[in-house]
């Protein structure tokens, strides 16, 4: 479990599959994400389980410490086509302004050099994500590249691990 001031995170499992569907309908949410239906998530949520067993980390529920209210997901997602990891963040619309992108991201990024051996993290943004966009600038993410994900363009954001912080 990862933990912030206000929220929790937590693997991400096949039996979230309704809340997983649900963050995906929105047509805010999944004009940059895409959407999943529920034999979709289903699959998508156990090769997220398969993930955090082989790799030691994936993507994580976020979820309100005060309420225990599911309000998205972030964490750090194996790309096997790019042999990199990328931290993303995708919330409720009903739950955008509030600052828990940021704070779920930080969270999970701090987790992550803390945990795994990695020079660097990126964030795989679509154009005209400006949301993301700024999430990723607060915590020092900068342009890469351009590359591809799915089909879809996208601009690889990168933020490599601070000095302080030896490899491990």
């Amino acid at each position: 479990m990862i933990e912030s001031q206000r929220l929790f995170m937590r693997p991400l499992r096949v039996s979230d599959v309704d809340a997983f569907v649900e963050l995906h309908t929105d047509p805010q949410v999944n004009r940059f994400v895409g959407s999943f239906s529920r034999h979709q998530a289903r699959e998508r949520l156990t090769a997220i389980e398969r993930q955090w067993a082989e790799r030691g980390h994936g993507l994580c529920a976020i979820e309100l410490k005060s309420s225990g209210e599911f309000v998205g997901r972030s964490g750090l997602q194996y790309w096997e086509q790019f042999d990199e990891v990328e931290l993303g963040w995708t919330l409720r619309t009903d739950h955008w302004g509030r600052g828990y992108a940021t704070e779920a991201a930080r969270a999970c990024l701090e987790w992550g050099f803390a945990t795994l051996d990695a020079r660097y993290f990126t964030a795989l943004i679509r154009p005209g994500n400006e949301a993301s966009v700024r999430v990723a600038e607060r915590l020092g993410f900068a342009p890469r590249r351009e590359d591809h994900l799915q089909g879809n363009p996208v601009t690889v954001y990168a933020v490599d691990r601070p000095a302080h912080l030896p490899s491990r």
